[in-house]
């Protein structure tokens, strides 16, 4: 395991861009953030990237499955010293942005909803 974390608290406007085919995406964020990010955020406890994220990587949200297909060029960065990155969920071989992590849906995997985001529920690489 790379990466293992909680989920503390959701911004007010978190999950609003889950699911939206033309976005699809949130935000994590250590449960530090700024306050002027807090209310975009999945906000999780404070962790240690053990290892950088990659392409064939798995990453389990609540226990569902998603391939990692890209990761931007600060995604590890970001995360290892902040918790931040975004993560996309339209999959794809490039990155849309250098602190993006792009994954997708493991085959036969039910899609995520807004209770998969529950404080207590857990993230992990």
């Amino acid at each position: 395991m790379k990466y293992f974390t909680r989920i503390q608290k959701l911004g007010k406007d978190s999950l609003t861009f889950l699911g939206d085919p033309e976005s699809n995406f949130i935000i994590l964020f250590n449960d530090n953030a700024p306050p002027a990010f807090e209310d975009l955020c999945v906000l999780h406890t404070i962790e240690e990237l053990r290892a950088n994220i990659e392409p064939g990587d798995m990453m389990l949200i609540n226990e569902k499955g998603f391939e990692v297909t890209a990761v931007g060029t600060e995604a590890n960065e970001t995360l290892r010293g902040l918790g931040h990155c975004t993560v996309s969920f339209k999959g794809g071989p490039e990155a849309e942005r250098p602190g993006c992590i792009m994954v997708e849906a493991v085959k036969g995997e039910e899609p995520l909803t807004s209770a998969d985001f529950a404080p207590g529920n857990t993230i992990e690489f």
